[in-house]
C-alpha cells in the first residue's frame, strides 16, 4: 500500500536536498500513481490521470476521453477508398483518421449530453474511486516511473540554472583528465574542457582548482553537456572585471581585446569619468591588481593600452610598449607606422607577435616602417599625424577581427 502522507514528506525532502522544482516533481509522482492505478484498476486503451491535493493528501483520479465526430473515424469506406486508390493525395492533404474505442474516445453528440459546451478534440473527464490497496507489480511500475521522472526533473533543473552561467567564469575541481579532455566538477554537473580550448603548455592536475569560461550548456540524451574554454578571449575580461571594481561599475570599459592564450594578451580601457585613470585603475596600486590576473593565466604577459577614439592615437597605443613615431591610414583599413630604428625589433614582436595582436585589436591591418632617427629627435614630428586627426573610427567587430586573424595565418 501507498503511504501518501509519508510520501508526499519524502518528496519534499528531496525537493529541498536536490533543488528540484517542486511543481515538476509532483507532476512526475501523478504520472507515475496513474499508471499504478491503470496496473491494479483500469482497462486497456483507457487513459487515467491523477491529481494531488497538497493540502489534504488526497488524490484523485478519473479518466480522460478524447471527442471526436464521425468525420475523424476510420470506416470500411476508407480502407475501401485505400485499396482502390481512389483518393488523389497528391493534391488532397491526408487526414490521419482514428479507430474509434469507447474506453479511449467518446462521440460529440453524446459529450454534448454530458457537456453542451464541448467540441470535437477537446477532452472530457469521468471522475473514478480512489484505491487505497495496490499490488506489488503496480507499486513497481510506479517506483520505477518516478525515478525515471526525478531523473528526468533533475536533469531539466540543473540546464536550467546552469544555462544562466553561459559567457560567465566558474571555478571548479579537476576531476580527471580523459583522452586530453579536462573534466571539471562544479558540484552538481562536470564540464569539458577540450584541447582545443586549453592552453598551451598549461598545465592540468587532478584535484587542482581552475577558474574556466563557460562556452555554452546544451541538453542532450546523456544529461547536461557544459563546454569550456581557457583560451576564449571574454575569460580576459570576466576576470579584470571580477579584479577591477572600476570595470565591474562600468566605470572603466574593456573597449577591445586581442589574445594569443597562454602568451600574451592586448586589452584596451577606456575611462567614463574625467579624473578616473583606466590603465591604472587596471593595473592596481605597485601592479597588484594585473599581477593577480597574470598569476590566473599562469603568467600570460597582459599589455593594457588606453582606448581612443582618435584612431591614429589608438594604432599608435596598439604597438605599445614600441614607441610610434606616426601613423599613415590606407584605403583598406591598412595602417603603416613608422618606429625609431631601435623599436623596430620592440613593436614587431618575437615571431610578429606584438605587431599581430595590434591588428587583432584595431581591425587594420598594420604594417611597420623604420625610420633612422633615434626617438628624441623626431619626437616633434610626431605633430604630422594630426592632420588625420578626424578620421572616423569604425566598430572593430568580431568578425573583422577574425578576417585580419585569418589574413594573417594565410601569409
Amino acid at each position: 500500500m501507498l503511504d501518501k502522507k509519508q510520501f508526499l514528506s519524502a518528496l519534499t525532502q528531496i525537493c529541498d536536498e536536490k533543488g528540484l522544482d517542486r511543481k515538476k516533481v509532483i507532476e512526475a509522482i501523478e504520472v507515475a500513481m496513474a499508471a499504478a492505478y491503470k496496473k491494479d484498476y483500469g482497462k486497456k486503451n483507457q487513459i487515467i490521470r491523477a491529481k494531488i491535493n497538497l493540502e489534504t493528501n488526497a488524490t484523485s483520479f478519473y479518466q480522460i476521453k478524447i471527442v471526436v465526430d464521425e468525420s475523424m473515424i476510420y470506416t470500411e469506406a476508407d480502407k475501401e477508398n485505400e485499396l482502390n486508390n481512389s483518393v488523389d493525395t497528391s493534391t488532397e492533404p491526408v487526414i490521419k483518421k482514428i479507430y474509434f474505442n469507447p474506453e479511449t474516445y467518446i462521440m460529440v453528440d453524446e459529450a454534448q449530453k454530458i457537456d453542451p459546451a464541448i467540441k470535437s478534440g477537446d477532452e472530457l473527464k469521468f471522475d473514478l474511486d480512489e484505491k487505497l490497496d495496490y499490488g506489488r507489480i503496480a507499486a513497481q511500475t510506479a517506483k520505477q516511473i518516478i525515478l525515471q521522472k526525478l531523473r528526468e526533473v533533475e536533469k531539466e533543473t540543473i540546464f536550467e540554472d546552469f544555462k544562466k552561467k553561459e559567457g560567465e567564469i566558474m571555478s571548479g575541481i579537476i576531476q580527471r583528465i580523459d583522452a586530453g579532455d579536462v573534466i571539471v566538477d562544479f558540484g552538481k554537473i562536470t564540464g569539458i574542457l577540450t584541447p582545443e580550448e586549453q592552453i598551451k603548455n598549461e598545465r592540468y592536475q587532478s584535484g587542482a582548482r581552475l577558474s574556466v569560461y563557460v562556452v555554452s550548456v546544451n541538453l542532450s540524451s546523456r544529461g547536461v553537456v557544459v563546454l569550456l574554454s581557457r583560451t576564449h578571449p571574454s575569460l580576459i575580461a570576466k576576470i579584470f572585471e571580477m579584479e577591477v571594481p572600476e570595470i565591474a561599475s562600468k566605470t572603466v570599459l574593456i573597449k577591445a581585446i586581442a589574445r594569443e592564450a597562454g602568451s600574451r594578451t592586448k586589452i584596451a580601457v577606456s575611462s567614463e569619468e574625467d579624473g578616473i585613470d583606466p590603465i591604472g585603475s587596471c593595473v592596481g596600486l605597485k601592479g597588484v591588481r594585473v599581477n593577480t590576473i597574470i598569476n590566473e593565466l599562469g603568467g600570460e604577459k597582459i599589455d593594457i593600452i588606453e582606448w581612443s577614439e582618435n584612431l591614429v592615437k589608438f594604432i599608435k597605443n596598439s604597438i605599445l610598449p614600441a614607441k610610434a613615431i606616426s601613423v599613415e591610414l590606407g584605403q583598406n583599413r591598412d595602417a603603416l607606422i613608422s618606429v625609431p630604428e631601435d623599436q623596430l625589433s620592440l613593436a614587431i614582436g618575437r615571431d610578429g607577435q606584438n605587431v599581430r595582436l595590434a591588428a587583432k585589436l584595431t581591425g587594420y591591418r598594420i604594417d611597420v616602417r623604420m625610420v633612422k632617427k633615434p626617438i628624441e629627435e623626431v619626437a616633434p614630428e610626431s605633430d604630422k599625424t594630426e592632420e588625420v586627426d578626424e578620421v572616423v573610427v569604425e566598430p572593430i567587430t568580431e568578425a573583422l577581427i577574425e578576417d585580419i586573424k585569418n589574413s594573417e595565418e594565410s601569409k
